[in-house]
């Protein structure tokens, strides 16, 4: 009595190969079919590793740009502010330096009026 061989397992018990949408996609764009069951062999492995390192490079590049972009805008919106700052105080200065002109003027008027009662009341006579 012989035994019967070992029967293969059929394609459906073995464990699927799940590929994103983008994996399919760049496999195709190289011109590559996986089966779509597991194990691989090296040489798919390897192309599989491939086209996986290609979509982690694709979306940290994405990345890269997008965080770019929010230093970029943020500094924009930054720099913005601080030239509406200096414009303010721009302003603040010139009102500053026309109110502490008119009070030198004021002050210099004062001392001319004091130093003018000074020399009137200077001319006591002495006895």
């Amino acid at each position: 009595r012989g035994r019967a061989p070992p029967a293969r397992p059929h394609a459906s018990r073995l464990p699927q190969l799940h590929l994103t949408e983008e994996e399919k996609r760049l496999l195709a764009q190289e011109g590559v079919t996986l089966p779509g069951t597991l194990p691989l062999t090296q040489a798919e492995e390897r192309i599989l590793k491939k086209v996986r390192r290609k979509i982690r490079n694709k979306q940290s590049a994405q990345d890269s740009r997008r965080r770019k972009k929010e230093y970029l805008d943020g500094l924009e919106s930054r720099a913005a502010a601080c030239l509406a700052q200096n414009q303010e105080l721009r302003k603040k200065i010139q009102q500053l330096e026309q109110h502490n002109g008119s009070l030198l003027r004021q002050l210099q008027a004062l001392i001319k009026q004091t130093s003018n009662k000074a020399a009137q009341t200077s001319t006591c006579v002495l006895v």
